[in-house]
């Protein structure tokens, strides 16, 4: 590896698995010491485990301030500061416009957007103390296209998509030396899609999913000091699925 991030202390959430570990993998790999946080215990220790430098794991629920207060002075005792909060952390729960329940929308927003709130305001808490840093919010296609099957998540991740760039605006008005940008991922191999196409009734395979590794790269250039200049934008990783007209079913 190159090491990207030599020297930086990264907070990852949902990081137990899928895009989360991928992330969490890669960036210890580029020289970062990494905290992964996720509710998943025992996948997250061993994802913890298996990183290519000594991290740390904690249990975290991202809808909880008090859990993210415990979490940004964890790594401020443990490691000195935070340069990079990567939140990541997210639910879907199935159900149309007509069909979503209201308990469950509740719960989404719960996670997806409170989550990415708290960790903003986390960040940049403790960021502004230490000279700056870079905040990576996960978003989704789902907040440019929308996804009938998905009226919750959609709208989460539309809140991450607005919020993103309101952090960006701020701490650049504040001088703060932190940086705000949001991933919009497409289909991604992840336990959570496997899960929700096979809810759906969808074939594996379609549509083609992208692997988690090749969506970190994305995340580790808005993470490091190569992206700078990149303050408040989108980067979408969807192989072009938000420009191009879905294919035609098979007959």
């Amino acid at each position: 590896m190159t090491g990207r991030l030599e020297g930086k202390v990264a907070i990852v959430t949902g990081a137990a698995m899928g895009l989360g570990a991928a992330i969490a993998t890669l960036f210890a790999e580029e020289g970062a010491t990494v905290l992964l946080t996720d509710v998943a215990e025992e996948a997250g220790r061993a994802t913890a485990a298996r990183l290519a430098r000594p991290g740390l794991f904690l249990r975290h629920d991202v809808s909880s301030p008090e859990d993210w207060d415990m979490v940004g002075r964890a790594a401020v005792e443990q490691f000195g500061r935070i340069d990079i909060v990567m939140n990541n952390a997210a639910i879907l729960i199935p159900g149309s416009i007509e069909d979503a329940d209201v308990a469950d929308w509740r719960r989404v927003q719960a996670v997806n957007a409170d989550g990415v709130f708290l960790g903003c305001r986390m960040a940049v808490r403790a960021m502004k103390r230490s000279g700056g840093g870079s905040i990576v919010n996960i978003a989704s296609v789902g907040s440019h296209s929308g996804e009938a099957y998905a009226a919750a998540y959609c709208a989460s991740k539309g809140a991450v998509r607005s919020l993103t760039k309101s952090v960006a605006v701020h701490c650049q008005n504040q001088g703060y030396g932190i940086r705000c940008n949001s991933i919009h991922p497409g289909t991604i191999d992840t336990p959570m899609v496997r899960n929700l196409r096979e809810g759906l009734g969808l074939p594996p395979e379609s549509p083609v999913a992208g692997d988690p590794r090749q969506f970190a790269y994305a995340a580790l250039y808005l993470a490091s000091d190569e992206a700078l200049l990149v303050n408040g934008a989108e980067l979408l990783v969807d192989s072009a699925r938000t420009v191009t007209p879905p294919a035609p079913r098979a007959s």
